[in-house]
């Protein structure tokens, strides 16, 4: 039996003005899990693409081997009838049907045009029980948390008789307990004889669980290593990413907070369809000029709910308390009047909410700022030319230019315009909601950087993170919540990550 079940050869991929991947070799072994590393633009997501036919035979050069076979996919359904099965970061489950129809959708089996829907019910029950997810699959999709949809896609991709799992970023939506678990599954499909192909940012994660780890950097394959046998770690394939040694992963700053800015007290948000049931219960916080404050706590403790209540009141049937800004209570009725008292917010969903994917760069860039390059209600297109240039360069967004589609964009240059456009309403209150979800450790260290240059300018920077080194690394203070309330709140030179998860779950 041949010892690799995927070979790439020699693999380029050119898109108008972009060469994404250049001359790539790749080699995956039989059983074993195989992580895939590279800043975003690096060609990760296209490599993957490509192996799973997304991108068809022709459009590329360059050869792929599956099972010993050179491929000719001309759709994901051909690499899919071979047994490779890719899981993408973005889920891809139709929230209105039950767990049990995302999972056999596309390869039902019909009787003179009937489906027989009680053997799928029982059929999805050993799927369930690989993956260890312990629900009625009768449940809706919708009704699941993000953890439990993950564990969905990957019953689906079993129950096509998957020789070989492709998972973008399977953690980057899941809290710590979620990844462990999930991560424990990769390990036990290892020991079914099922082949793992795994790309994440998580350098930590990667080392865990991989048995080799090839570096793309720029669109080529840079180097690639056994885990134990090179006693690979973190710094080595950070330096391959990046081209260079990342010494700092936080930026260094004196911190110097000031005044008082923000206040919110006695703030109660209810959930907007079960309008008794408190979502964000009495919390009460206080944010410094100059400072950057952090929330951290286990997913559904109620942190993005709690800010997007305060923006706008983004979220929530309705909301009890005071919020007050330079000692006033300003008008928070809606985004646009949320802006205009001075607040700026970063959604921890780009794709939906921070982004208008059909339009480019600069029209991102510059929709929340219109009157800012604006005379007479008519928009003067240079001043929108340089003004997006300007952020373009000094953000080092990776693209041939400000007209490029966003949706073409990679994961990190995608939150660098959202970042620029908040950057140019220049708000005083800067609400970052997990800044750095899904984005490399290069992209990662500009985006702290950017934040790190706002404190130190004297703006105000509340940020949502479930990364506890993020938070320990940039914080000045760090409030805990879960179950929507506030546990307790510790200092930079207080806070451990030992104490984070004690507040969370204990007190």
């Amino acid at each position: 039996m041949d010892e690799y079940i995927l070979e790439i050869k020699n693999l380029t991929k050119e898109f108008p003005g972009v060469r994404a991947l250049d001359n790539v070799d790749l080699r995956v072994k039989r059983g074993e899990i195989h992580s895939i590393c590279g800043e975003n633009g690096a060609g990760k997501s296209t490599l993957m693409s490509v192996i799973s036919g997304v991108y068809p035979k022709g459009s590329y050069e360059g050869q792929v081997f599956f099972k010993g076979h050179e491929t000719a996919y001309h759709s994901v359904k051909d690499s899919e009838k071979e047994g490779l099965a890719i899981i993408h970061q973005e889920l891809a489950l139709s929230p209105y049907l039950s767990i049990y129809e995302n999972i056999f959708l596309g390869h039902m089996q019909t009787k003179f045009g009937i489906i027989n829907w009680d053997r799928y019910i029982k059929e999805s029950n050993k799927y369930l029980k690989i993956v260890g997810l312990n629900e009625p699959p009768e449940t809706i999709v919708s009704k699941l948390g993000v953890g439990k949809q993950q564990l969905v896609e990957i019953a689906r991709a079993l129950s096509k008789k998957a020789d070989i799992l492709i998972l973008d970023e399977p953690t980057s939506s899941l809290n710590d307990d979620e990844s462990e678990k999930l991560l424990d599954l990769i390990l036990e499909f290892k020991k079914q004889g099922i082949t793992s192909v795994m790309i994440s940012h998580k350098l930590n994660e990667v080392l865990k669980v991989a048995d080799t780890v090839t570096v793309l950097r720029d669109g080529k394959s840079v180097a690639s290593y056994d885990v134990k046998a090179d006693k690979l770690t973190e710094s080595r394939i950070i330096k391959d990413m990046v081209g260079r040694d990342l010494t700092h992963r936080f930026p260094d700053r004196k911190s110097q907070p000031g005044d008082t800015v923000m206040e919110v007290k006695n703030w109660t948000v209810y959930h907007p369809d079960f309008h008794k049931i408190k979502v964000v219960d009495d919390v009460s916080f206080f944010l410094r000029k100059g400072e950057i404050l952090a929330f951290c706590g286990p997913m559904g403790a109620g942190r993005t709910e709690l800010m997007m209540s305060i923006f706008g009141r983004s979220y929530g049937s309705r909301s009890e308390g005071e919020v007050l800004i330079n000692g006033k209570k300003p008008d928070l009725g809606s985004c646009r009047a949320a802006m205009n008292a001075g607040l700026g917010y970063i959604s921890e969903d780009r794709k939906s909410l921070g982004l208008i994917l059909i339009q480019d760069i600069k029209t991102n860039i510059s929709n929340a700022s219109l009157g800012k390059i604006s005379r007479f209600g008519i928009v003067e297109g240079h001043q929108e030319m340089l003004v997006a240039e300007k952020y373009r360069k000094d953000l080092n967004i990776r693209s041939p230019s400000v007209h490029q589609m966003t949706r073409n964009l990679s994961g990190g240059n995608q939150q660098k315009v959202v970042v620029s456009r908040s950057l140019m309403a220049d708000p005083d209150i800067f609400i970052v909601d997990e800044p750095t979800r899904g984005i490399d450790v290069g992209a990662k260290s500009e985006i702290y950087s950017i934040l790190n240059d706002m404190a130190a300018q004297g703006k105000s920077i509340i940020m949502v993170s479930s990364e506890l080194p993020e938070a320990l690394g940039m914080a000045d203070r760090i409030y805990v919540m879960n179950e929507g309330k506030i546990k307790g709140v510790l200092t930079h030179e207080e806070a451990t990550q030992e104490k984070i998860m004690h507040l969370a779950l204990v007190n």
